[in-house]
């Protein structure tokens, strides 16, 4: 399967979503050879769209001159496109937003109706693509956290997607947390691997990786203490 992340996180590598998303990649890769590009867009070259619409009106060319182009000739050779990304202001990093408005190209103005919404048709064929977000938080809980972000996710991608949320996820880049953290990483890895063969994930396997690692008070105290 050829993959596609991309990690909108600004702090690169060391993002503490990469690490649920490199042991998801790990379970995958226990399945079955995977085909994995990373693009961290921090690094990218992307204007803000204009909402000018050209390109969707002239067979998807932007006024922009940038990287853009690229990354949309990179989604539409991958099988599965992940989205990795930290919960800012209960939505995508601003670097990662930018990218998306500017996948503009892949739609054009015509709309239909599907199902009880109306969605713009689209330039290309991007049918056999899956979409995977993993997104990980600081706060104790995913409740009223996520929320939005997820729900923009399954707008943008009405198709064929998986949600991964987890919080308290700097404890993915703090040592001492070891003790919690690694079995987490195990079961995130027991679901990609789960993933590359199914297509899914099991609802109580879901459950148990997107839960606090430690008590909600406990964490807060923790971070409260660092304060």
């Amino acid at each position: 399967m050829k993959i596609l992340v991309i990690n909108g996180s600004p702090k690169r590598g060391k993002s503490d979503t990469m690490h649920i998303t490199r042991a998801f990649l790990d379970g995958m890769q226990e399945a079955a050879a995977q085909d994995i590009t990373l693009i961290n867009i921090i690094d990218k070259h992307i204007e803000y769209c204009t909402g000018c619409f050209a390109c969707m009106h002239n067979g998807g060319s932007c006024i922009h001159n940038d990287d853009m182009k690229e990354i949309l000739e990179e989604i539409l050779k991958s099988d599965l496109l992940i989205l990795s990304y930290p919960l800012y202001c209960y939505g995508m990093p601003a670097p990662l937003k930018a990218m998306m408005d500017r996948t503009l190209p892949l739609s054009s103005m015509a709309m239909q109706k599907v199902g009880d919404r109306y969605e713009h048709v689209g330039q290309a064929d991007f049918s056999h693509l899956g979409y995977v977000m993993i997104c990980g938080c600081g706060f104790p809980n995913s409740k009223q956290n996520f929320e939005p972000a997820a729900a923009q996710f399954k707008l943008m991608f009405p198709n064929n997607h998986t949600v991964i949320t987890v919080p308290e996820s700097p404890m993915f880049n703090a040592p001492e947390a070891a003790v919690v953290t690694v079995p987490r990483l195990e079961l995130i890895k027991k679901a990609g691997k789960e993933f590359a063969e199914k297509n899914s994930i099991y609802d109580t396997l879901m459950s148990e990786i997107c839960s606090p690692m430690i008590p909600e008070e406990q964490y807060a105290q923790i971070v409260n203490a660092g304060v």
